[in-house]
């Protein structure tokens, strides 16, 4: 490993981690790391280690992330999909309620877990949130 300067901060420089394979290995809900080991215990609860390679998925910080990202893309594709049948057809407001708030609701649950993958795939390979090894900033500064 070299050393980078960053302002008046010596850090060590780490290796690359492929993005897009950390994230693809998340959005398959698997460990970013080795791509095999569940990521998941619980819909949306993090495993505390991989079980095929050990790492630590304990500094993962998702937060509110994944929750932003499946509102943007349901909500792209659910008025997307009304604006085009709505164009077509003339259906009366209970039809569009009876299709609508359903698939709302399952795409929204469908995609929660794979986007939250994703989110910790991301922050794995950036060495954000103590990946790298580093604590976060201590609370108030």
């Amino acid at each position: 490993m070299t050393r980078q300067i960053f302002g008046n901060v010596a850090m060590a420089a780490k290796p690359a981690r492929d993005l897009w394979a950390a994230m693809k290995n998340g959005l398959r809900c698997r460990c970013p790391n080795c791509g095999s080991g569940r990521l998941f215990r619980a819909f949306v609860k993090p495993v505390d280690r991989c079980e095929a390679c050990g790492e630590d998925m304990t500094h993962q910080r998702a937060d509110d992330m994944p929750a932003y990202l499946d509102i943007v893309i349901v909500g792209h594709l659910v008025v997307g999909a009304f604006v085009a049948v709505e164009s077509f057809t003339n259906w009366p407001l209970w039809a569009h309620m009876a299709l609508w708030t359903p698939l709302t609701l399952a795409l929204s649950i469908l995609f929660l877990q794979p986007l939250k993958g994703a989110v910790i795939g991301m922050q794995w390979a950036l060495y954000m949130h103590g990946f790298g090894g580093e604590q976060d900033w201590p609370v108030g500064h």
